[in-house]
């Protein structure tokens, strides 16, 4: 099936595209990396009268860290780029466990991190470990720039908080007040699959305690769910075999997954429940070494 009838606009300033989205008056689209929108086109699951390319917006292929330890990523940065990232091996566990899992090497050399945030997918990989992170999006309109938490921007099944005319220019990660740790696993039929199940865990320490958590799960509800009483479980106390417990039934018990192909309803909250263990007593046990 071939994409319905569009006009095509390549903008050379954020501005010039701000401008084109007011003209297309809510019946346009962005094209960043594609690998969402150009298969919803050929099927014709989006039909926009207008479809605006911002890959020649200078400036937002970046991805780069404040002196305070913030992580910014632009809204032309490849997933590739992130997978590949020193900042992140270094500065961002969680984040860089994640990069390599997102779909498969085709689309993680076009497709970006702000995109697949606006895209809103369930099983989106970068909203549930940007949800764990704290993180927000910057979006900017003919009014200027606004932060909206990622908590808040990813407001149903594909659905987001922009305004039909703004443009998510950046993704931040706020800087740690602790020592972070963390990390992202996914289970997968095969490579470039959607997720069964997907889950990311975001900590700070001071020494042994826990100061802050984030747990964020992909691929078992309508939308990315953010697992708060689970993360809370796991603040205020270094972490142990009951706590890691705790927090891994309490994000199961977050769950709300359907029976599909891909398995029960059980069975991903068990998914679920294994990551988390998973995950947390790996930081555990690599705090026990180096101490």
């Amino acid at each position: 099936m071939y994409p319905s009838r569009f006009r095509y606009e390549a903008p050379r300033s954020i501005e010039e595209a701000i401008a084109l989205l007011q003209q297309g008056g809510g019946e346009a689209k962005l094209l960043a990396g594609g690998q969402s929108l150009v298969p919803l086109l050929k099927l014709r699951f989006a039909s926009p009268e207008l479809l605006i390319d911002i890959n020649n917006l200078p400036g937002l292929d970046y991805h780069k860290v404040d002196p305070d330890g913030t992580i910014r990523i632009g809204a032309l940065c490849r997933h590739a780029d992130l997978e590949r990232s020193a900042i992140l091996a270094s500065r961002q566990p969680t984040m860089a466990a994640a990069a390599p899992l997102v779909a498969d090497p085709i689309v993680r050399n076009r497709g970006t991190l702000v995109g697949s945030l606006c895209h809103a997918d369930p099983q989106g990989d970068w909203a549930s470990v940007v949800t764990a992170l704290g993180g927000h999006v910057v979006a900017q309109g003919p009014n200027g720039r606004r932060k909206i938490p990622v908590s808040q921007f990813v407001t149903g099944p594909f659905q987001n908080a922009l305004a039909y005319d703004e443009i998510a220019v950046e993704a931040v990660i706020p800087a740690p007040k602790g020592t972070v740790a963390g990390g992202y696993l996914k289970l997968e039929r095969r490579v470039g699959d959607f997720a069964t199940a997907g889950v990311a865990v975001a900590i700070e320490r001071s020494g042994a305690v826990v100061t802050r958590a984030g747990i964020a799960l992909t691929g078992v509800g309508s939308a990315t769910i953010d697992a708060t009483e689970a993360a809370k479980a796991l603040v205020g106390s270094p972490l142990s075999a009951e706590t890691i417990a705790q927090a891994a039934e309490l994000a199961a018990g977050a769950a709300q997954p359907r029976t599909d192909h891909r398995g029960s309803a059980a069975y991903k909250r068990q998914i679920v429940r294994t990551f988390v263990e998973r995950i947390l007593t790996r930081v555990e046990q690599s705090s026990e070494k180096a101490g």
